[in-house]
């Protein structure tokens, strides 16, 4: 670990009102999934620190400047933000590798150039307002009298921002930002896996010299988490993870009615439609349920293939496979890094396992991978399965998809829409044919021909089981605030005097 990360995860139990806490005898291990080693013993925040930083956000939301500064204020304050964002981009693209296991050039987009995207995107919507302005006119209604009506948008409050270890800074990105730009305060929370993300963020949003009770830090596992879903002045919980825990903080925001935001898991189709280019299609396919060593919300882990080209792309995802390298993310030569913990391995193996015994088999990769530490495991592609099998239902988080043949392409849009989840698609084929389909996925996002990259203005979310809400975009940041409507009669009907009431806030 560089002088430079190690400066920046230096905190102690959490950042509360503009101050570092102290914490108590628990502590969380930050481990390094290539070497296993622990990077750092960080002290979790007790319950009642929870209630400290949840009544600074309140307090920073109810009497503080931030909810009430110009529009431009806040942007200008979210841009000192993303300047330490960039001083300190070569450290985050370090702890990247070192507490998540990204190889270098996916830890530079994912742990750093991307998240100031992000911040830039919303540096931008703090001052146009959320769906293109803070007050929205919405015209005249005639019945029973001709009157005109304004739309304002006001922050929600104090939002809960738990965020997934895969993509921390990216995550915190979306979530934090878009509170900030939208003029609410917020409370931190890392998943256990990776707190020195949130540590750092800490840091840096000291630097920035936000005001106190902006942005607050807490640490820890399922009690801290329960106490900050369930706080009752906490207005919006936005939390990215796993179903399971995603319906626990569902239960635990219901006492107090709170808004949810959930992304949570997927199980995405990736359709090669009649006419596509095989070959061509191949690589993209392995690295779309790869990448990040398989720990993507989005990874499209199910193929789909006309089944008369079931064995051509076979043949080009085994070769292709068979030149990912697994290992270090310090070399220059890897392109997946480990598994989060010694566990995660253990889960995707499992169902690896599984349904092996019951009959399918490894159509490509799958080797072991040759290293004495780190919680490594081979991207495989899997074949002789069914799309009701257990493999192709659950979210693995791992290196591993499914490929399956079809025979029509209505039976691909049933394959494809055949699960409890509705994330993310990739189709590859002629351009038309893919937008209808496209339209005819149960999903929130489609990609045809490979797309393009994340963006910063267009939502993600989902269906089913893959969440409730939306986080990025117009759609993301509008989730952050309530809408208030006036409504008055024209000039000289009824009791009014036809004049506007007052714009409220000044923006």
């Amino acid at each position: 670990m560089s002088e430079g990360v190690r400066d920046l995860v230096a905190g102690p139990a959490g950042y509360v009102n503009g101050r570092w806490l102290t914490g108590g005898d628990s502590q969380i291990d930050a481990i390094d999934p290539t070497t296993e080693q622990v990077l750092a013993k960080v002290p979790v925040t007790s319950v009642g620190q929870v209630h400290e930083a949840v009544t600074a956000a309140r307090k920073a939301f109810d009497e503080g400047p931030w909810p009430r500064m110009r529009p431009r204020d806040r942007a200008a304050a979210i841009n000192r933000l993303i300047d330490r964002l960039r001083a300190h981009r070569d450290d985050l693209v370090e702890l990247g590798m070192l507490e998540v296991g990204s190889p270098r050039m996916l830890s530079e987009a994912m742990h750093a150039d991307l998240p100031i995207n992000f911040w830039e995107w919303f540096a931008d919507a703090a001052i146009r307002g959320p769906r293109g302005g803070w007050e929205n006119g919405i015209g005249l209604h005639s019945s029973p009298v001709l009157s005109t009506s304004i739309l304002f948008h006001d922050p929600i409050g104090v939002v809960a921002a738990i965020t997934a270890y895969n993509t921390p800074q990216l995550i915190t990105a979306f979530k934090v930002g878009g509170a900030l730009a939208a003029g609410c305060t917020s409370v931190l929370m890392p998943s256990p896996r990776t707190p020195l993300a949130a540590v750092a963020f800490a840091r840096i949003v000291e630097e920035a010299d936000l005001p106190a009770g902006v942005v607050n830090v807490v640490i820890g596992e399922a009690e801290v988490g329960r106490a900050l879903t369930e706080h009752p002045a906490v207005d919006l919980v936005t939390f990215t993870g796993s179903v399971a825990v995603g319906r626990q903080v569902m239960r635990q925001a219901a006492d107090g009615l709170k808004k949810v935001v959930l992304e949570l898991g997927g199980k995405s189709p990736n359709i090669l439609l009649p006419g596509a280019d095989v070959e061509a299609a191949a690589a993209p396919s392995i690295l779309r349920f790869t990448r990040n060593s398989g720990q993507a919300c989005g990874a499209t882990t199910r193929t789909l293939v006309p089944r008369a080209d079931y064995e051509r792309f076979v043949a080009a995802a085994a070769a292709f496979m068979d030149t990912v390298v697994v290992g270090d993310p310090f070399e220059p030569s890897t392109v997946l890094g480990p598994l989060i913990r010694r566990s995660q391995v253990d889960s995707v193996r499992g169902y690896v396992d599984r349904a092996l015994d019951r009959g399918a088999k490894i159509v490509a990769g799958g080797k072991p991978v040759d290293a004495e530490r780190g919680f490594f495991m081979a991207p495989a592609l899997i074949g002789n399965v069914g799309n009701a099998d257990e493999i192709c239902q659950e979210e693995l988080f791992g290196p591993v998809g499914a490929v399956m043949p079809y025979d029509t392409v209505d039976e691909a849009v049933a394959m494809a829409n055949g699960t409890r989840y509705g994330l993310n698609a990739n189709i590859w084929g002629p351009a038309d044919e893919a937008m209808r389909i496209a339209r005819r996925l149960r999903t929130g996002t489609a990609t045809i021909n490979g797309g393009g990259g994340d963006r910063p203005d267009a939502p993600w979310g989902g269906v089913g089981e893959s969440g409730v809400g939306f986080d990025r975009g117009e759609a993301g940041f509008a989730e952050f605030f309530t809408v208030q409507h006036v409504q008055w009669p024209l000039a000289g009907v009824g009791r009014a005097s036809g004049l506007p009431p007052g714009r409220g806030l000044e923006k």
